[in-house]
């Protein structure tokens, strides 16, 4: 697969279904696997708060990985494209270390999880960096800047290079980045 050197402009590969995804200075999309939902979020201030990764028990098992690299936003600036009606929740709070319920918005069709909704972050959105259609922006402006739950972490997994590192939640109210 071709990379983009310049990471100033969108790359954005095919990778699933879906062929439209976009990226501009302010605004970009996150597309599930199969392509029937889409999503719109800001990609600077104010609307887009931190992006993190989270080595919590919830955010491996939800993953099915040992991390999750994430995004929180503000809720006023994410715009449901298509596919709202063709989302799936769940939600629960016995395993969320803080006894939150957290909700769960996967795509119906294939299962991709396209954010995470928390009544300990209200008005915001957690959404995977994994779900963005422009691949560069994982490296400038959605790039991590927290680790948290670093205690969770397996030890033959090193810390992500140039990021605060926190033991347990860092990500509480999604501050600005």
């Amino acid at each position: 697969m071709a990379t983009n050197a310049d990471k100033s402009k969108p790359y954005i590969p095919l990778s699933g279904s879906a062929t439209d995804g976009w990226s501009t200075e302010d605004e970009a999309t996150a597309t599930c696997f199969c392509g029937a939902v889409q999503l719109a979020f800001p990609t600077q201030g104010p609307g887009l708060l931190v992006s993190f990764i989270c080595n919590c028990s919830d955010c491996r098992k939800i993953s099915a990985s040992m991390f999750a690299s994430n995004f929180a936003v503000d809720d006023k600036y994410l715009k449901h494209l298509r596919g709202q009606e063709n989302l799936t929740a769940f939600g629960q709070s016995k395993t969320v270390e803080a006894g939150n319920k957290m909700t769960n918005y996967f795509c119906s069709t294939c299962g991709t999880l396209m954010y995470r909704i928390g009544v300990g972050f209200p008005g915001k959105s957690i959404l995977r960096i994994g779900t963005i259609d422009d691949f560069n922006l994982a490296e400038t402006k959605l790039k991590p800047t927290v680790e948290q739950f670093t205690k969770y972490r397996p030890s033959w997994l090193h810390g992500a290079e140039g990021v605060e590192q926190h033991e347990g939640g860092h990500i509480s109210s999604a501050p600005k980045a």
